[in-house]
């Protein structure tokens, strides 16, 4: 499994455990059912404490992006895709309104936040 971190970032590093595996579950690259490394190799392998890699693995079972089996590991579990636009397009509508809030703080006008919005549709092209 292939997990940058940065300890400079401003995200912690359980975080950004939890975010490479949830992308990786979400694009399919890691399918429903397929084992995750143990917390104890994937903390050595990174370098990190286990109680971080603890952490991130007991968030992504709570939010239902892995199931663990006493015994046996985590492993990925198949999503709902229409749960999870849903998830996606709630998150989009909450930066949208600070972003537009921002803006209106800030007299921007709608001509700049089009311009803003195409340069970051560039961005992630």
């Amino acid at each position: 499994m292939d997990i940058i971190i940065s300890n400079s970032g401003e995200r912690a590093i359980y975080e950004q455990i939890y975010d490479r595996i949830k992308e990786l579950i979400l694009t399919g690259e890691l399918p429903p059912d397929e084992p995750l490394p143990s917390i104890r190799d994937l903390a050595k392998d990174l370098r990190i404490s286990v109680i971080t890699t603890k952490r991130a693995y007991n968030e992504l079972e709570r939010d239902g992006f892995i199931a663990t089996i006493p015994g046996k590991g985590s492993f990925a579990k198949r999503q709902d895709n229409a749960l999870v636009r849903e998830q996606y397009l709630r998150t989009i509508e909450e930066h949208l309104s600070e972003s537009f809030r921002l803006a209106r703080l800030g007299k921007i006008s709608d001509e700049e936040m089009d311009e803003l919005y195409a340069l970051a549709k560039e961005d992630t092209v």
